[in-house]
Order: C-alpha cells, then structure tokens, then sequence
C-alpha cells in the first residue's frame, strides 16, 4: 500500500500582529517570517514525520520554489511528482495574533495549474488499496477524485478551503472526511453550531462515508454511520495554531494505514498537533514520530 498525497506547495509569509486587520485599517507587524508550507506539503511532511512512505503530487515555481521540493526531500517525501513551473509558486500571507490564532490569505500560483494528462501520468503509479490524500488548494480536484475511485484507491479529503470546489465533486466516493466545525456546516449547508446535529446532518448525506472532525478546545470525534469516538485536547501553551490541522490529519491517516485502530489515532494525532502549536510556523513544527510517542503531555483540564 503506498499513500499519494496530491496537495499544495506554498511559500508563507508570516507576520505577528497584535490583532487581525480589519477593512480599512493599516497595522504594523512585529514580525516577517518566511517559511514553506501549503496544506499539501504540510500534510506530507506530516506523513512521513510518523512514520509513513508518503509521494507528494503537485507544482511549484522553478525560480523561487525548489527549496520547498529539497525540503520534501529532506523529510524522506519521494518528490518524483513535483513539477517544477513557469511562473510564481503558490503563497499564503498568514496574520498570527497575539493569541496564537491565525487567518490566512492565499494565492494560487503553480498549486492550480495541474493539467490532466499530468494527472493521468501520476495516477498509472498507483493502485486499488493506496491511499489519495487531498486538499483543496489545488485545481481539477473533481478529476483527480474520479481517477482514484476508478483505481478503487482509499480516497481522504480535508475539504479546505470550503468553496464550490468542494460541491463540484462527487463527495460518495470519498471514504473519509478529516474537517473542521465550520467545514461541517458548510458541507451540511447549514448555520448550525450543535455538534450532534452537524453529525446527524452528515450521517444522512454521505452514510457510507467516515468524518474526523476537529473541534478546537472541544478536542476531535470520529464517526461513521454507527459508532462516534472522542479525545479531548492536550494542555500546551499555544504560539501558532498554523499546521495544527495538518498535522492531527497526517498523523491520523499515517496511524490509520498502520492498522493502529481509531482511539490510538485519535490519541497520537492530537499530541502531535497539540505539540505542533506550541512551535512557531508551519512545516517546522511538525513533531517527529519519537517526540510524540515520548510526550507527557496531559490532557486539558
């Protein structure tokens, strides 16, 4: 079983301000930072920091963007997918607040131009039983999902940014869910914040499918159309809350392909995460296998 993740290569630019800036107003930063990340390389890097043979798919600018190729490498990602483009690599310009939180702005750049005869090429690599692991901060989404469930590949999606991308797509064939509460109910079409109503929602629209969903100091619940677990959140201080996602979603689908069983993957997942935002920027953060199998963390009281 081998895991493609076909995802994003972005460049951030991260800059601390006490508050996020609002229309109209200017604000000096305290800080620029520039690191690499994108949901795509974060979720890779994650991968393979616990533990798994992770091929990254994807695109990124031939003048600015190689460091960001060398850093997959350096992770033990294969990268055997990774085009090197005319044009800019995708970024994000990411506010991180004095409390940790994070909004974040993106351009598209090399992570939109995937054309389909390059994903035919990639997918002749990969059979029934792999694992597909998608965002949605790359273009022809809906035809990568098609190619993968002709393949009978076990297909993840972590459907951010929620947009009409993610309506566009046949969602039945997708096995599993890995989203936020306002991803949930924007799935659901509803404004709903009760969290047992967003389950019962889901349930009924995709009963066949499997939801991971994250639930900020509420912790993070699996469910299916039978049995739902639950894991609170591990006391850390927060710094920057920027790969937390990607991180639980990497270490969960890692963890799942090892056959280490749903509460273990809930477990290691949300150490790993809670570990991720007590560090600074976003790949950088993501821990290791060892740092989280040899964590103390305690559970938030």
């Amino acid at each position: 079983m081998k895991i493609l993740n076909f995802g994003s290569l972005n460049i951030d630019y991260v800059y601390e301000v006490d508050h996020f800036v609002h229309a109209g107003e200017t604000e000096s930063s305290t800080k620029r930072e520039i690191f690499p990340g994108g949901k795509g390389l974060n979720q890779s890097v994650a991968l393979s920091r616990s533990g798994s043979a992770v091929y990254h798919a994807g695109g990124i600018g031939k003048v600015e963007g190689i460091f960001l190729k060398d850093l997959l490498k350096d992770n033990n990602v294969n990268t055997d997918f990774v085009r090197e483009m005319d044009g800019p690599t995708g970024h994000a310009i990411i506010q991180v607040n004095s409390k940790g939180n994070n909004c974040i702005l993106l351009y598209g750049g090399a992570n939109v131009q995937q054309d389909k005869p390059f994903i035919d090429d990639v997918f002749e690599k990969f059979y029934e039983g792999d694992y597909l692991v998608l965002q949605n901060e790359i273009n022809n989404l809906k035809y990568i999902v098609e190619c993968a469930h002709k393949k009978n590949m076990t297909i993840f999606l972590n459907p951010s940014p929620f947009n009409s991308g993610i309506t566009d797509l046949n969602l039945d064939y997708i096995d599993c869910f890995l989203l936020n509460e306002i991803e949930a109910a924007s799935m659901c079409g509803s404004e709903s914040k009760d969290i047992d109503e967003l389950i019962q929602m889901l349930r009924e629209k995709l009963p066949s499918a499997k939801f991971v969903l994250t639930l900020g100091k509420d912790g993070v619940c699996y469910f299916d159309d039978k049995k739902i677990y639950k894991h609170e959140i591990y006391d850390v201080d927060v710094v920057d809350t920027t790969a937390a996602g990607d991180t639980f979603s990497g270490y969960f689908i890692s963890s799942i392909s090892k056959n280490l069983g749903i509460e273990a993957a809930l477990k290691i997942a949300s150490i790993a995460s809670s570990i991720a935002v007590s560090k600074s920027g976003a790949a950088v953060s993501i821990p290791l296998l060892n740092e989280v199998e040899n964590s103390n963390l305690r559970i938030f009281k």
